[in-house]
């Protein structure tokens, strides 16, 4: 089953003395995330007055949230947003849908596991799939080949060394 509301980042400080928070960002950009209206934290929807990128952070102004002693009291937590305020185009999906499908070689069709993490590493994208063995496979076209949220299916081409 889904999660209505997803992960979508962490805040790790304040920054300036008006209650405004540094978020770092688990989108695929900082962009991505400055466009929500509302984030939820511990449960409850926050309002957002404003926001801006900057470097590879978010800023926000939240609402109800006026100087920098109430913004520290938010230093670490989890920003969630609801999914419904996150449409997606034909063929994207959020990788949080992704953890726990089945993987099949394209190939065989052999089961190669569960995909088990997602790896945001500087150079790409990793899936992690734990079967009889560990598989790290490139986020990318010419190895995932198709993706099935509904059919709780992904579909790799694997090369000899995988």
């Amino acid at each position: 089953m889904k999660n209505q509301y997803l992960e979508a980042g962490r805040i790790i400080n304040t920054h300036g003395i008006r209650g405004e928070v540094k978020v770092e960002p688990w989108t695929n950009s900082p962009e991505i995330l400055s466009g929500f209206k509302r984030f939820f934290i511990d449960g409850g929807p926050v309002r957002v007055l404003s926001s801006r990128v900057h470097n590879s952070f978010v800023i926000l102004a939240l609402e109800g949230v006026c100087d920098i002693d109430t913004a520290s009291s938010l230093k670490n937590k989890i920003i969630y947003i609801d999914r419904d305020d996150a449409p997606l185009s034909d063929g994207e999906y959020f990788l949080q849908d992704i953890i726990g499908l089945q993987v099949f070689d394209e190939v065989t069709g052999a089961e190669l596991g569960t995909l088990n993490e997602v790896l945001d590493l500087p150079s790409s994208t990793v899936y992690v799939v734990k079967g009889k063995r560990e598989i790290l496979i490139p986020a990318v076209p010419e190895f995932i080949k198709k993706v099935d949220i509904d059919g709780n299916s992904v579909t790799v081409r694997l090369i000899e060394g995988m």
